[in-house]
């Protein structure tokens, strides 16, 4: 691509002109602006190597048409640059909303044609026009296509390496979705700021107001500078999505006027500590690169070799599998529980959210300290809408066990990896107690959960091994008449009986076999979350291939059922130390020292694969490293996690250099001992956490490092993987 259009030549279409002179300047770009002073303005700034009059001037023979233009002005340009175009050209615009940019096409075509890939940049300034050009403007900040399904390949190709040469990351979204999200995320923020200062404009005495305005006023109102002829049209094209996010406002505010005005200090407390809680985690996001914001993340972690081992004492983030379940039970129990050490990612922050959309007040999550003023069993109360569990398989699944005793009918939904994971695995056991839960077709999300149902209690023998399905069932328990046992194939972790037995309901175990009476209550107590040992795998891994690693990791949950991962290692040789071993809340926790020990490839005990089921990606890596074959059987259940997991690894391996064979079950992995390193190269975490973080570790074994992409759902369930990391001696780098 040599030669682009751009019709508009505002702050966003003289910023891309900006851009690309800065990092394509042998790019011919034309222009074109209603104005002739905005056009020789552009000129002069060499923004444009050509300003045309007329639109048809502009577009001949481009290679792509920018359309940057106000949304009240697109259907009038785009007739004019249809009508113009060469038959090569392809055209894309910025505007803010792609629902009438839809629409004023098909009044126009009555089809999207091939050539047009709907964009929009999420970036901008308060500021407008060719002086407010930014050559930087959309540096590390998403641009959202939104692309017919006739749309051609080709052409979302181009575009996106137009954005891309900017600066930008680029995903894809659902037109509804999109105007959805932009309607709540942007334009609200902007109406909102534009009628409070109307609304202080309109008092007789707003000079004096404004004289002694704080900073907050400052930076709520700052967006209220902006261009109000683009708004109004914005505001105009998203109407539907828009109003209906004024009114959700709208009903907020006036539930927040009502506590003020009865003086309901715990509701007002409750809200803003919600919101506080939520602007933390959105922070977190940002501050990893990750964008919530799309239904595809772009986030990019790029390792490379460590100069020196992996050294220090760290404490890595709370165990997600207990930080979910003490919300859980905590808001069904009688009285308040505390917890301390939870987990502060977007995981555990979904079932936070749950709960309180079932009426559960909690407090927290600040500094891992998290207060749950339980319901009592039979407490919650029906959600306004479907629960939305994120990326978490853990909430959805253990929660259809809880909402299968309810008199209230529900739904859970999930991100678009979740919406791939199946389901009938839950749905059907707990229909033998008299649940009723349909899924869809194919037995994936969503999954919605029919209320007031009788259920029984009865034996589930478990065809594989599953801690998700066993305590669905054990949850379900507690409401239905008599006992409810579930026998293992292999040992699960079992962090669902011990927290029932610590909120004083007795949970019976013989053997395999676990089961609880219904009808049972729980009470309220605290709870200490220890460190995740999925979490502190990543690390115990690095410490172990890096020569030169010394890393001690502090208060890490050495709980029987999840110690795989240890006793793994150790049969590799590696040199792991258990220190100050100790009970916490009735979960055993230790210090683990790691160092650097060369390693040698096993056959991986059949009887340890469910006590290591979530580290296996990065034991993958540590195979590698090996000297000697390493065989891994009977871990089928990693190809129905976040991804297929071992099929992510083994494409992932590859493309490193590794020599590595999948198998239905397992991997066949060729070490290459203690010289070994890995390929340099580019590979696909496929929208899972472990297999992001578990390629970042093979990065510092790579002499050309290793560049990971799709890595945002490492926020799931580890948010400061990439400070303690870098801490460690990781030399780890985040783009978008």
């Amino acid at each position: 691509m040599k030669r682009l259009a751009v019709i508009g030549l505002g702050l966003i279409g003289a910023s891309c002109c900006a851009a690309i002179k800065k990092r394509a300047p042998d790019w011919n770009i034309s222009g074109y602006s209603r104005t002739e002073a905005t056009r020789q303005q552009a000129l002069a700034k060499g923004l444009i190597d050509q300003s045309f009059e007329s639109i048809a001037g502009a577009v001949r023979q481009a290679d792509l048409i920018l359309i940057a233009v106000p949304m009240g002005q697109f259907r009038q340009v785009f007739e004019n640059v249809d009508a113009t175009r060469d038959s090569s050209s392809v055209v894309t615009d910025a505007g803010s909303t792609k629902g009438s940019v839809i629409r004023d096409i098909f009044s126009v075509l009555e089809s999207i044609p091939s050539w047009f890939v709907p964009g929009h940049p999420i970036a901008g300034s308060e500021q407008s026009g060719v002086d407010a050009a930014n050559p930087d403007l959309y540096v590390d900040h998403q641009v959202i296509l939104t692309p017919d399904l006739n749309t051609a390949a080709d052409a979302i190709d181009l575009v996106s390496f137009f954005w891309k040469i900017q600066g930008a990351s680029v995903s894809q979204m659902d037109v509804e979705r999109h105007d959805e999200v932009l309607a709540l995320t942007s334009h609200l923020p902007h109406v909102l700021a534009f009628n409070l200062v109307h609304a202080l404009s309109d008092d007789d005495e707003h000079l004096e107001i404004f004289r002694y305005a704080a900073g907050g006023f400052r930076d709520f109102t700052r967006i209220a500078a902006s261009d109000p002829t683009m708004w109004r049209d914005i505001s105009l094209a998203n109407q539907q999505a828009l109003l209906s996010g004024i009114d959700r406002f709208a009903e907020r505010l006036d539930q927040m006027r009502n506590a003020i005005a009865r003086g309901d200090g715990d509701w007002i407390m409750q809200s803003f500590d919600r919101a506080r809680t939520a602007r933390t985690l959105f922070s977190s996001l940002t501050d990893q690169g990750a964008h919530p914001v799309t239904e595809t993340h772009p986030s990019v972690f790029t390792t490379t070799e460590a100069s020196q081992g992996i050294t220090g004492t760290i404490r890595v983030p709370g165990d997600k599998s207990i930080s979910h379940r003490s919300i859980m039970l905590g808001a069904l129990a009688d009285g308040i529980t505390t917890v301390d050490g939870f987990l502060e990612g977007e995981d555990a922050i979904a079932t936070v959210q749950a709960f309180r959309d079932m009426g559960v007040r909690i407090e927290g999550p600040h500094e891992g300290r998290v207060t749950v003023h339980g319901v009592g069993r039979d407490g919650l109360k029906a959600p306004a809408a479907a629960l939305y569990m994120g990326n978490s398989g853990t909430s959805m699944r253990l929660l259809s066990g809880i909402l299968a005793g309810q008199v209230f009918d529900s739904e859970l939904t999930g991100d678009s990896s979740l919406s791939r994971r199946p389901m009938r695995r839950v749905s059907m056991p707990l229909g033998q107690l008299g649940a009723v839960l349909a899924t869809s077709e194919d037995g994936t999300p969503p999954v919605k959960i029919s209320g007031g149902q009788h259920l029984m209690g009865c034996h589930t023998d478990m065809q594989v091994a599953s801690a998700q399905v066993k305590s669905a069932l054990l949850l379900a328990g507690l409401y239905a008449d008599g006992e409810t046992s579930v026998t293992e194939p292999a040992p699960t972790r079992d962090h669902t009986e011990r927290m029932l037995q610590g909120f004083g309901y007795p949970v019976k175990r013989q053997g395999a076999t676990a089961s609880v009476i219904g009808g049972g209550r729980l009470t309220a107590c605290h709870i200490d979350v220890p460190s995740d040992i999925s979490s502190a795998a990543f690390f115990l891994v690095a410490a172990s291939i890096v020569p030169g690693s010394d890393l001690t990791l502090s208060h890490v949950g050495i709980n029987p059922t999840r110690v795989g991962i240890l006793e793994i290692l150790k049969l590799m040789g590696a040199d792991i130390e258990v220190m100050d071993a100790r009970e916490v809340g009735g979960e055993p926790v230790a210090d683990l020292r790691v160092r650097y020990a060369p390693l040698n490839g096993i056959d991986v005990p059949e009887s340890l694969v469910p006590l290591a089921i979530d580290e296996f990606p990065v034991l993958f890596v540590a195979a590698c490293c090996a000297s000697g074959q390493t065989r891994v059987t009977g871990a089928e259940e990693l190809r129905v996690k976040e991804s297929d997991r071992i099929q992510s690894m083994v494409d992932g391996l590859k493309a490193l250099g590794v020599a590595i064979e999948g198998t239905p079950d397992g991997a066949v992995i060729q070490g290459g001992g203690p010289d070994f390193r890995f390929a340099s190269a580019s590979v696909e975490a496929h929208e899972d956490h472990r297999i992001a973080m578990a390629f970042s570790v093979a990065g510092l074994l790579s002499e050309g490092g290793v560049v990971v992409n799709d890595c945002a759902n490492v926020a799931t369930s580890f948010p400061n993987f990439v400070g303690l990391a870098r801490e460690t001696g990781f030399p780890l780098t985040v783009s978008s």
